[in-house]
Order: structure tokens, then C-alpha cells, then sequence
């Protein structure tokens, strides 16, 4: 089994594939690690050097560790700058990743080049709030808090919500790599723990993005709004799979294709960084 390089930033392990010019940086979300990426990786690695690493806290052999959003984009402005100095980056988003990631682009706008985001949209805008029905709005408050609620907790009583909640949920990641501790996120959602999400900055409408959303949801994660807007932008593109919220794990081939398609189309059109 080949050794993956890898690097060490502020206790979290940087892992790459792939030695090329254009670098893709992977962030995942709840609950899950960069493990996520294994298939995605394996599509992209032979163009794109491929760079991930499992959030900070959402490993649960370490010990739990909350992270700030101001802390996350500094943390993703330390790896991007270590794994690609003279180049912006294009950054592959996938749930919290999305927010986080969203972030780092808007406050770090020479370092991101282009954007692929998936399931997750305009997710702190009034038009998202308004598009909600009153259901879908308790249903959404009702995960969230049961699992800001798991973190609050902890021990064997939030592992235990966690686990019930992601099955609920659909996810697909092992349930022995899933805590309480991966849920920090709902906490400054819901509770404003570290400094909370309220200063979170709009979805940055100005560099090329690749929107992917699986439609077999009880919600969406975006508003009808700001799908047509971007659908509407010769530089972005939007695509909708039959399938849930983890596009990748439900339909890897397809969801690998389209990304590296749409890369490569995005390629074309600007030079060959050195």
C-alpha cells in the first residue's frame, strides 16, 4: 500500500495526492472525515494534486477540540498557503465544509481560485429562511439541536444521540468513526459556543462554482433564488442528482465525473499556473 504524503498544521494531518500544478483542497462536513474523499481522490489525483484532512474535533481517537470560524479559516488559510504558495487553490465543499469553506473564500479571496459546493448553498440568507415552510424549519431545528444538544452532553449519552441521529439522517459513514465530539458545529449554531456563526459572511458570489444537490431530501439546503442566479452565470453550473445528502457516497461515479468534467472545462479557460 503506497505511503500518502502528508503534513502536520496546528495538530492537523494534511494529507496529498498527486503531483500537479492545480490544487483541489477538500473539506468534508458532519459527520465525517476526509475519508470521504477516498473515491473523489482517486478520480482526480492523475490532474490535480488532492488535498484533505478530517476537520479538527472530528477525530474521535483525539481529544475533543472546538474550533472557532474565525480559527477555521485561519486553519485553512495555513494549509492552503503550505500546499499551494503560488497559486490560489479550488476548494471542494461538502456540508459544514461549505460553511466553513464559504468563509475562507470570502475573507481570502486571492487564495481561492474557483469553487465546487455540495448540497449546501446560500445557507445564512433571508431567501433560504423564507423558502422553508414552517415544517421544514422544525425539522431542521429538530436534528440540529438534537445534536448541538449531543455535544453539550457528551460521553456515552451524546455518542449514543449522535449515532441514532446520523442513521436517522442516512449517513453512510461508519458508526464506530462517528461522536459527539464531531458535533461542536450545531453547538455555535444553536448555543453560540465559540464565538457561534452569526458573522459568517454571505456565499461569495464572485469566482466560478459548481453546485451539486441531491433532490430526494425532505429540504433543501439552498433557496430556489439563489440556485437561478447561479445557474445563470456562464462561469457556474449547477447539477442535481437523485439521490440524498451525501451526493459522493450515492452516486460516486457520476458525482466523480461531473466534477472532474466541470474542472476541466474550468481548466480551459484560464492558463496553466506555474
Amino acid at each position: 500500500m503506497a505511503v500518502v504524503p502528508r503534513i502536520s498544521v496546528d495538530g492537523v494531518n494534511v494529507h496529498f495526492e498527486g503531483d500537479h500544478p492545480r490544487t483541489v483542497v477538500m473539506v468534508h462536513g458532519w459527520p465525517d472525515t476526509c475519508r470521504l474523499w477516498d473515491a473523489t481522490v482517486d478520480a482526480l489525483k492523475d490532474r490535480y494534486c488532492c488535498v484533505r484532512f478530517t476537520l479538527p474535533g472530528f477525530d474521535t481517537t483525539a481529544p475533543p477540540r472546538i474550533t472557532s470560524l474565525d480559527d477555521m479559516c485561519e486553519l485553512l488559510h495555513t494549509i492552503v498557503d503550505q500546499v499551494s504558495p503560488g497559486a490560489p487553490v479550488t476548494l471542494l465543499l461538502h456540508d459544514w465544509g461549505c460553511v466553513f469553506g464559504y468563509a475562507f473564500a470570502a475573507r481570502c479571496p486571492d487564495r481561492v481560485s474557483r469553487i465546487v459546493a455540495v448540497d449546501i448553498g446560500d445557507h445564512n440568507s433571508d431567501a433560504l429562511a423564507h423558502a422553508l415552510t414552517l415544517a421544514q424549519r422544525a425539522q431542521v431545528f429538530g436534528y440540529q439541536f438534537w445534536l448541538a444538544l449531543a455535544w453539550k452532553l457528551g460521553g456515552s449519552t451524546g455518542r449514543w444521540m449522535t449515532r441514532w441521529m446520523a442513521r436517522q439522517l442516512g449517513c453512510r459513514s461508519d458508526p464506530a468513526r462517528i461522536g459527539w465530539q464531531m458535533n461542536y458545529p450545531y453547538a455555535m449554531r444553536w448555543f453560540r459556543s465559540a464565538g457561534g456563526l452569526a458573522h459568517a459572511p454571505p456565499v461569495p458570489s464572485d469566482r466560478p462554482m459548481l453546485y451539486i444537490y441531491g433532490e430526494r431530501k425532505p429540504f433543501m439546503f439552498h433557496s430556489p433564488q439563489w440556485l437561478a442566479a447561479l445557474a445563470q452565470r456562464p462561469d457556474c453550473a449547477v447539477r442535481a442528482f437523485r439521490t440524498g445528502h451525501w451526493v459522493m457516497v450515492q452516486q460516486p461515479q457520476a458525482f466523480n465525473q461531473c466534477v472532474r468534467e466541470w474542472l476541466q472545462a474550468s481548466d480551459a479557460v484560464d492558463p496553466q499556473p506555474a
